[in-house]
């Protein structure tokens, strides 16, 4: 299988809102409301990282945390969305 480099697709932009506290996703004519660690996830979509390379890193932030199963799933599904390249 060909290594993917997950980077945000073209016009959506990753953002903190500091009057509700959390990241958002703005997308064209959308916003996208992020849970949990999602934005310090989707930060970690550079472009040079491929996705070994991201669980790894939120391997070592988050000990304990099923990062291995879930944040592959979790890129794959904003990929499915059109949100990651």
């Amino acid at each position: 299988m060909t290594p993917w480099y997950p980077k945000l697709a073209s016009g959506v932009h990753l953002r903190h809102d500091r009057i509700r506290g959390t990241d958002l996703l703005l997308l064209p004519e959308r916003v996208v409301v992020l849970e949990g660690n999602a934005g310090d996830v989707l930060r970690l979509c550079d472009g040079r990282r491929d996705v070994p390379a991201i669980v790894a890193e939120l391997s070592r932030r988050y000990p304990g945390a099923p990062v291995s199963t879930e944040v592959p799933e979790f890129l794959g599904r904003i990929r499915d969305e059109g949100w990651l390249r």
